[in-house]
């Protein structure tokens, strides 16, 4: 890799993205500042992708670098809303491992011999209405949950808001499942007779 890499912007903002989640994990307990610190974060996300496609600074860094972050952020937050928030973040990095050891940055146009829910879910890397309703899920519902749980919000909208998201979420775990089992496939697939690793 060129060093130049390191310093292109999308991954800049990367460096500050995570420079985010940390500040926001230190005030994790005063939502006023947390939150802010958290979404800048997020939204954040989609200014590196921008960047990348209109600087024309793409990288394989990049996208490891970019769902590192994602991972970490969304980690933290999940073992704050959840005692459960371990097994949602295990099963994210595992399915980014499955995902980043073979198709590298290009792993979400690699969904073409799918099925059709995957297919649909990843169509066009999520700019579509499910892929929208699975990345608010993905993002979205710890992020609500962490604002749930201090009872700022009235029971039938953190029902509606949690059912909703939790069915994006729901979404993205079907895809998750996919991109896993399509690895195992893969690293079993003609394996010799008598030889194990």
């Amino acid at each position: 890799m060129a060093p130049k890499v390191l310093l292109f912007w999308p991954n800049i903002v990367g460096y500050l993205r995570i420079c985010l989640v940390f500040c926001a994990w230190t005030v994790r307990q005063t939502p006023a500042v947390f939150l802010p610190l958290y979404l800048l974060s997020i939204l954040l996300d989609g200014v590196d992708g921008w960047l990348a496609r209109r600087l024309q600074q793409t990288s394989r860094f990049g996208a490891w670098l970019d769902v590192v972050v994602d991972n970490l952020g969304r980690g933290m937050l999940w073992s704050l809303v959840s005692e459960w928030g371990w097994l949602v973040c295990a099963v994210e990095w595992c399915v980014f491992v499955c995902n980043h050891s073979v198709g590298g940055e290009q792993w979400k146009s690699s969904f073409s011999s799918s099925p059709r829910l995957i297919q649909t879910i990843m169509a066009d890397g999520f700019r579509t209405p499910v892929g929208l309703w699975v990345v608010c899920g993905l993002h979205g519902l710890p992020v609500w949950l962490y604002v749930c749980r201090g009872g700022a919000v009235a029971w039938p909208l953190q029902t509606a808001g949690t059912l909703l998201l939790a069915a994006g979420r729901l979404l993205a775990l079907a895809a998750e499942l996919w991109c896993v089992w399509t690895h195992v496939r893969l690293l079993t697939r003609d394996q010799p007779e008598g030889r194990r690793s």
